[in-house]
């Protein structure tokens, strides 16, 4: 039997370009405004500087909003090709007694060091591939296409902690530890140095005690392997960072030598899930990448023949599921909650139909206007919160061709021995769709994660980056909407306001971009009951469009 579904949220209208490649359209929207600023270089501005509060800041918010992402997007005449190359910049919002300042700081990484000393692009990230050095001789720049890429330490995807530390990562094998107060690098770290790994990802999970879980893939003769890490909740001595980490276990990739690109994981209270997604990495076109002049992201192919594989790794065992659920091909980036129920695992995430368009990101499309823009725009499969439900109960007595899940809409289906097929449930209503799907999915973390739920934050996507926000309430799949035209939120950030008893009873942070007015970006707060603007901040300096953020509360 054959269970796979035919139906699609994204119906794709495929055309050919001049080189004769089939190119999928799953919107027809015209007029985007130019974002080019959103893309553009900046100083950064390493001592506080005070905002123009509009509103009113809540005087019980004390701590500091810290944000990650690209700021410099040329080296001396050489531009980097991806908005994900972008040498990392942090950003600080401290915030008390109702005032907040403002400050940013180069990562200072190998890789923005070497860059600034020779004046020109000396590691390739990934989508850009450095050329040979001008000063070599011939002999010597050809020799050095043949060298082995270096992991790039340009650690510009988000903040992260680790036994109580704050890190800054991206998803090669190196971090660095940073000083929250200062922005300051204080330590450069390499997973590989403590365990067989060749990266990890920038979206770590932690328990109540301080117990963080990640994910990082090893190569060796037999192929690839994604590996689950387990790293300790306390320090041993005071210059403590990854000792006592362990691999819980390790999964064979379905191909050897073409892994899944992952960029996150879903965990619930006895559970790692990980998604072997059809968006592959073919790791001889990457090994010999510099020969060629290609980049990573060159070399990460969406195939659509493939099912989507959901692995399940029990925690304290590290033993992997012998029950492999299947659904159809799709691409998700970020999860938004996994919670166990009635013998289930609840697995909510944010989802599209489509992984070919992971390129479309460059900065020459970010830069764009007019037609071209639209274009890029339309190109690229919208994203949408969905639900999965697997039943963690299968057995020789699980029977075959039967709906097993009484939970929603979503439908799980044994059809092969340790087989179950899938398919979601939709977490939104109609109207999510006017506001171009969501992403940069975040719940009450602390209290909520791996538990039943009922609200989640994002934002809407109704251009190449978040152009609204909105809270989404799951008992009746309503939502609220903050939006403002010409302004650009980020990633939303929940903080619990004290003593909290709703879910909801808090604020709600983004950084809102504003590209086409210079020097008025602001810090956003936002009832996370009510979605009504509480304050902003307003800072007199130029901000790019970043990727991901966390608030350090202090006393």
């Amino acid at each position: 039997m054959d269970p796979i579904p035919q139906e699609q949220h994204c119906a794709p209208a495929p055309t050919k370009s001049k080189s004769r490649k089939i190119i999928n359209h799953f919107t027809d929207v015209h007029g985007l405004p130019c974002i080019e600023n959103i893309v553009s270089s900046v100083e950064d501005t390493p001592n506080p500087i005070g905002t123009d509060i509009t509103g009113s800041i809540p005087v019980w918010i004390r701590g500091s909003f810290l944000r990650n992402g690209p700021g410099k997007f040329e080296i001396g005449n050489q531009k980097f090709n991806h908005w994900f190359d972008g040498m990392a910049l942090l950003h600080q919002f401290k915030i008390a007694e109702g005032r907040v300042s403002y400050k940013s700081r180069f990562l200072s990484s190998d890789s923005f060091k070497a860059n600034e000393e020779h004046n020109r692009i000396v590691v390739s990230e990934f989508g850009t591939v450095t050329m040979p050095d001008p000063c070599k001789n011939f002999f010597q720049r050809f020799l050095s296409r043949f060298e082995l890429p270096k992991p790039s330490d340009n650690a510009n995807v988000s903040f992260v902690t680790y036994k109580g530390d704050y890190y800054v990562s991206t998803e090669t094998n190196i971090m660095h530890k940073v000083d929250p107060e200062t922005l300051e690098t204080t330590k450069k770290v390499d997973w590989s140095k403590f365990i067989a790994v060749n990266g990890a990802t920038a979206h770590p999970h932690t328990e109540p005690d301080g117990t963080t879980y990640n994910m990082g893939n090893s190569y060796n003769s037999k192929g690839a392997s994604y590996n689950i890490i387990k790293v300790p909740p306390t320090k041993q001595t005071a210059e403590d960072t990854l000792e006592g980490v362990s691999v819980l276990c390790s999964i064979p990739s379905s191909e050897k030598s073409k892994p899944s690109y992952y960029h996150s994981f879903g965990m619930s209270e006895n559970y790692v899930v990980f998604i072997e997604q059809p968006i592959k990495m073919n790791l001889l076109k990457i090994v010999t990448g510099k020969l060629r002049g290609k980049s990573i992201s060159d070399r990460i192919l969406w195939d659509p023949t493939l099912n989507t594989i959901f692995h399940l790794i029990h925690k304290q065992t590290g033993k992997v599921s012998a029950v492999k659920y299947l659904a159809k091909p799709l691409l998700t980036l970020h999860q938004i909650n996994a919670y166990e129920e009635g013998g289930f695992l609840v697995l909510d995430m944010c989802a599209s139909d489509d992984g070919a368009a992971i390129n479309n990101y460059n900065v020459q499309n970010l830069r764009k206007s007019g037609e071209d823009l639209d274009e890029v725009y339309n190109t690229l499969c919208r994203v949408f919160p969905r639900r999965f439900v697997l039943p963690l109960n299968v057995d020789q007595e699980t029977p075959y061709g039967k709906n097993l899940n009484p939970i929603g809409s979503a439908t799980s289906v044994r059809f092969a021995k340790n087989q179950v097929f899938c398919t979601h449930e939709d977490l939104h209503g109609e109207d999510l769709s006017e506001y171009g799907g969501l992403e940069f999915p975040q719940i009450n973390y602390a209290k909520y994660n791996t538990r039943p739920y009922r609200y989640f934050y994002g934002c809407g996507f109704r251009h190449l980056v978040g152009d609204s926000l909105i809270k989404m309430d799951l008992n009746g799949k309503r939502m609220k909407v903050w939006e403002e035209p010409g302004r650009y939120p980020s990633e939303p950030v929940f903080v619990p306001s004290p003593n909290a008893t709703e879910e909801d009873d808090g604020v709600v942070m983004s950084v809102v971009i504003t590209p086409n007015k210079d020097k008025s970006t602001f810090l956003l707060v936002l009832d996370a009951a009510t979605f009504a603007e509480l304050g902003r901040a307003a800072v007199p300096v130029n901000i790019p469009y970043g990727f991901h953020g966390t608030f350090n509360a202090t006393a």
